[in-house]
């Protein structure tokens, strides 16, 4: 009896043992259903990104039943809506054989803003061959927004005085290759901010419906209202612009513009051309006006005011001082009761003026950049009494408008002389200089006639980031942002070329057409801190610049 125990379970190990075995080798692992996603770990928003599934059986097990569910990253755009996708025995077959390997697409657009991480995931179930338990693999792909091809900027001045009306602008447009629909604008105001109105007008006041945004087209959102603040207080404005999804705000881009409080010093003894705060242009013709003024109760008498000038920009051979003495040399202007009578006698609280003009050089100093930071000065001299004014000069600032057919940028086609209803292209330059100071926020703008368009062609290619179109207005904006002393001229060639297309009317038959009207540009020049704003003609099919195009060749037929 005891042999025979011991037989038995001698027996029950063995068998245990090998049907341990035999399980062992049957059962699947973790590692039989290889999962995986390809795509690509980087995109554009919008952009269109494939999504491949692939998996594969490594083990030696049949897997039965199997239930693909593909998950896009969140707020994807996709055909027909659902993010959520399951694929069942219809595709993936009634098994996955061993050694057995497929590949399944999807595609779709993602949403977010650049350096957002976008995950998709997907799960596999299936139940091994003559198991009932249901076993699941699953994975994830992960693809960063490393481009938001959106123009997304303020209009807004830097400085301004407390309380003062403001208006400013937000100017958008689209790169994409996509259109974008159900697009918004939220704006966030600083403390102090009164709102006034804006154009189109606001939900709530701070939130605005963009229309569909097709590629090279775009618009603008302009704000009124006032602001308040402190002395040197620096408030701040944000804007989002995003896409309402199921409820959410999908944020596509996000900037914030500074704006400084400030106090303008105003010197009442004194105006150039009627201001007190003049900044004056290469090249002005400058009339100053000297006020004076006895605070006092006592009379003045016999009185006599030198004013001395410096600074290279000054003409000094251009002086007009009809009741004054100019001395040539020291510079000097003197004037005298002989010919102002306040100066002979001023009473207390009485005022006196003398005037006269000047002009300044359109250029001086060496070479075609000038003094740095340039002004001209004015001292003056009334008895005991001593002032001295500085009157800063704005950069000088250069935009050539060219246009060409025979260019090796764009390579342009259509009928030379253009004919009536059929489309030719045309490739425009806009080329900057810049002189004296730095300038920041510069802008390029001009109209596009109603018959000419954007091909959305632009070199070089970083450029179009920055270069805008309204299509209501037909305002093409050129976003140049910072220009140094010199650009254009000995560094940093700043130029924009586009193309555009123009389809003659038949009024135009005869005659030439306007390809892109008078271009305008301006910037905040840092050492004046004023605008500045310089034109350049309208360039038609005439194309005085192409040296190949005659102005027979610009004839409309």
């Amino acid at each position: 009896m005891r042999k025979l125990i011991i037989f038995i379970i001698l027996l029950s190990v063995i068998v245990g043992i090998t049907g341990y075995y035999y399980y062992s080798k049957n059962i699947y692992s973790r590692d039989t259903l290889k999962l995986e996603i390809l795509s690509s770990d980087k995109a554009e928003l919008a952009q269109e990104v494939e999504y491949i599934i692939k998996y594969k059986n490594n083990g030696n097990i049949r897997l039965e039943e199997p239930k693909l569910i593909f998950e896009y990253p969140k707020y994807s755009l996709v055909e027909g809506g659902v993010l959520r996708q399951e694929i069942g025995s219809e595709k993936l077959g009634e098994a996955i054989y061993p050694g057995e390997e497929k590949i399944i697409r999807f595609k779709g657009r993602l949403l977010g803003k650049e350096g957002e991480i976008k995950e998709a995931k997907a799960w596999l179930s299936y139940r091994p061959k003559d198991l009932t338990a249901r076993y699941e693999s699953d994975t994830t792909f992960s693809t960063v927004i490393e481009k938001v091809p959106l123009v997304f900027e303020f209009d807004l001045p830097s400085k301004i005085e407390s309380g003062k009306n403001i208006q400013f602008r937000l100017n958008y447009s689209s790169n994409i290759d996509y259109p974008l629909s159900d697009l918004r604008c939220i704006v966030e105001y600083p403390s102090g901010f009164e709102f006034s109105r804006s154009v189109p007008e606001s939900m709530e006041q701070t939130e605005w419906e963009i229309p569909l945004l097709n590629r090279a087209e775009g618009g603008r959102i302009e704000i009124w209202g006032s602001l308040s603040g402190e002395l040197k207080e620096q408030k701040n404005f944000k804007a989002k612009l995003g896409v309402w999804q199921e409820g959410e705000f999908i944020l596509l881009k996000e900037i914030t513009k500074g704006v400084e409080i400030i106090e303008p010093s105003l010197y009442i003894s004194q105006q150039i051309n009627g201001n007190p705060e003049y900044v004056a242009n290469p090249g002005d013709m400058l009339h100053y006006e000297i006020s004076f003024r006895n605070i006092g109760e006592e009379t003045m008498m016999d009185l006599a005011m030198i004013i001395k000038l410096e600074g290279e920009a000054f003409d000094f051979y251009s002086i007009k001082a009809p009741e004054g003495k100019f001395q040539l040399g020291d510079n000097s202007i003197i004037w005298d009761g002989s010919e102002i009578p306040k100066l002979r006698f001023l009473d207390g609280q009485e005022q006196g003026k003398v005037e006269f003009w000047i002009n300044l050089k359109d250029e001086w100093g060496v070479g075609s950049i000038q003094d740095k930071e340039p002004l001209v000065k004015n001292k003056i001299y009334l008895s005991q009494a001593r002032k001295e004014f500085a009157t800063k000069i704005n950069s000088k600032l250069v935009i050539n408008q060219k246009g060409y057919f025979n260019d090796d940028v764009f390579g342009n086609n259509g009928p030379i002389p253009p004919k009536v209803d059929s489309l030719t292209t045309y490739t425009i330059t806009w080329q900057i200089e810049n002189y004296h100071n730095e300038l920041k926020n510069v802008k390029v703008k001009a109209v596009l006639p109603e018959n000419v368009r954007l091909t959305g062609k632009i070199s070089p290619e970083e450029e179009s980031s920055s270069f805008a179109f309204d299509s209501q207005s037909r305002e093409i904006v050129w976003q140049v942002d910072d220009l140094e002393i010199g650009a254009g001229v000995f560094s940093q060639n700043k130029t924009c070329i586009f193309q555009v297309a123009l389809v003659p009317t038949q009024s135009q038959r005869g005659s030439t057409a306007i390809l892109v009207n008078e271009v305008e540009i301006f910037g905040e020049d840092q050492w004046t801190e004023h605008i500045i704003s310089i034109t350049a003609e309208a360039i038609d099919t005439t194309l005085p610049d192409d040296e190949t195009i005659s102005i027979e060749q610009g004839i409309i037929q």
